[in-house]
């Protein structure tokens, strides 16, 4: 996890009006190995172990034995750096659950970019540059508009929406393959404008 990424953590218990604050005990090239992020509110701590960080509000119980996550053929990297809008940094991108196969590829495409890949197969994955592993829960825990853009497939519930919104800043990108008409519908409720709706893929902004 990089250590720039925890300034836009927040206490997934007590909401985004609350950061946490980074305890490391052991880090190498501003990447956290091994440490903990502490709530100064409601005092719960959550683990970095290896990289992977555990930001489920609790209860917490332990995490399965680690498995693969293979990216899918369709989109490519290619296609969400395009959809997204970002050809370079600063800044990070969050790929949700089956979207964060492509974590390390698309962090490879796009210099400068941290890319937060939120999925529970990913604890035993291995440290890479340009990518923040995380788990979490329901709510996003992230400062209100901190993400460039996220992605994620439209096998997501689209009550999700809420939080993906809210985690996206101005001229960020919301980008969703598949499910195209409910993801859109879900969108544009929550205030973004939908510049791409067609074939696979529905992508929208915050203006």
């Amino acid at each position: 996890m990089h250590i720039l990424l925890t300034d836009r953590l927040t206490c997934p218990r007590c909401g985004p009006d609350f950061g946490l604050i980074l305890l490391s005990d052991r880090m190498t090239k501003r990447r956290v190995l091994e440490g903990s992020l502490g709530c100064p509110n409601c005092r719960d701590r959550f683990p970095i172990r290896a990289g992977f960080g555990d930001l489920r509000p609790p209860p917490r119980g332990e995490l399965a034995d680690s498995r693969s996550l293979e990216p899918h053929s369709s989109p490519s990297p290619v296609e969400i750096a395009t959809l997204l809008g970002v050809t370079e940094g600063p800044g990070q991108l969050a790929l949700l659950n089956q979207m964060a196969g492509h974590a390390e590829a698309l962090a490879g495409l796009v210099p400068s970019v941290e890319v937060v890949a939120i999925a529970p197969e990913l604890q035993g994955a291995r440290e890479t540059d340009g990518v923040s592993r995380l788990m979490t829960g329901s709510r996003l825990p992230f400062r209100t508009q901190a993400l460039r853009g996220v992605a994620l497939f439209g096998t997501e519930e689209p009550e999700r929406a809420v939080e993906v919104a809210r985690v996206v800043a101005r001229f960020g990108r919301i980008v969703v393959w598949g499910d195209r008409e409910r993801w859109g519908k879900a969108l544009e409720m929550e205030g973004l404008e939908v510049l791409v709706s067609e074939e696979e893929a529905v992508v929208a902004t915050r203006t």
